[in-house]
């Protein structure tokens, strides 16, 4: 790819429309013997005149017309996208993109995302539900939400939510059928609803803690998904025992369509935090979407 002599083609487009180097330097913010030293700089690259100077005034050859006839246009163009990517990074208006899994969604985005929509309703939000880790300087996104244990190394990270807790549900209908687990050992004969990472296809453990020691059960799968969602919808189907963070099945455990188990031996979780990459730190919309979430949906 050529590399075009950015700075001395502006110099040359200043001293065309001014007429002079001095009203150039003028223009530029530069002084004289820059704007001159410049102008020999690009002409020697070049290698052509594109100026007849004499002592009373500076007037273009033909290589310089031909320049000036297909650069001015070119120059001002690119510095109109010059300008509307600088005013892009300054908007409080276009569209913001999120990769998060569903549960970072029920937890942290839809309990706001009536206030924040109505606080900035210019502000177009496109969120892609992904369990799996993504790049997403590669794919895309502006930024991401993820478990703080899991976040991609390298980048600014916000936590959003409180440290998460695990709970162990299933519908009444299940317990009343199947009875209720009161050792982490007795799912062994129970009917239980198991998530398979996305990334490595490995079934995720079933974690517990007794006496501070932590100790994995792999219990039987009756029903393996590759989504939280579908493992409470499962759940509270009265297909089985299935595991998920308790923020997530706050509701249905308040309305009684799903009772917790073994919550004696849960173990915690760290809390979600949204990511992005440095350069991303200035954008705007990024910017006001961050300061909503750390402050409660109240901004």
């Amino acid at each position: 790819m050529r590399r075009l002599p950015i700075s001395g083609l502006e110099v040359f487009l200043a001293i065309a429309r001014e007429g002079s180097l001095r009203g150039a330097a003028t223009a530029l913010g530069l002084g004289a013997p820059a704007v001159s030293h410049q102008l020999k700089r690009f002409e020697q690259e070049l290698g052509v005149d594109l100026f007849a100077r004499t002592t009373r005034s500076v007037e273009l050859t033909e290589a310089g017309r031909v320049l000036l006839k297909g650069a001015d246009p070119a120059f001002g163009e690119l510095a109109d996208a010059v300008e509307a990517a600088r005013g892009a990074g300054r908007s409080r208006t276009g569209t913001l993109r999120l990769t998060l899994p569903w549960s970072a969604y029920r937890v942290a985005i839809e309990p706001m995302l009536g206030a924040f929509r109505a606080a900035h309703p210019d502000v177009r939000l496109e969120l892609s539900f992904d369990e799996a880790l993504v790049d997403v300087v590669r794919e895309g996104f502006h930024a991401g939400i993820r478990l703080g244990d899991r976040l991609t190394p390298g980048m600014v990270a916000v936590r959003i939510t409180a440290p998460m807790k695990a709970a162990y549900s299933a519908a009444p209908a299940y317990l009343e059928r199947a009875g209720r687990p009161r050792h982490p050992r007795d799912l062994l004969g129970h009917s239980c609803i198991r998530y398979r990472f996305i990334s490595t296809r490995r079934i995720a453990d079933w974690q517990f803690r007794e006496d501070g020691r932590l100790f994995s059960v792999d219990p039987p799968a009756g029903l393996v998904f590759d989504s939280f969602q579908s493992v409470v919808q499962a759940a509270g189907g009265g297909h089985g025992i299935g595991w998920s963070l308790r923020a997530v099945v706050e509701s249905e455990l308040a309305a009684g369509r799903l009772e917790s188990v073994l919550d004696a031996f849960t173990i915690g979780h760290p809390p979600f935090f949204l990511y992005y990459p440095e350069q991303n730190r200035r954008l705007e919309l990024l910017r006001l979407f961050v300061a909503f979430l750390a402050g409660g949906g109240r901004r």
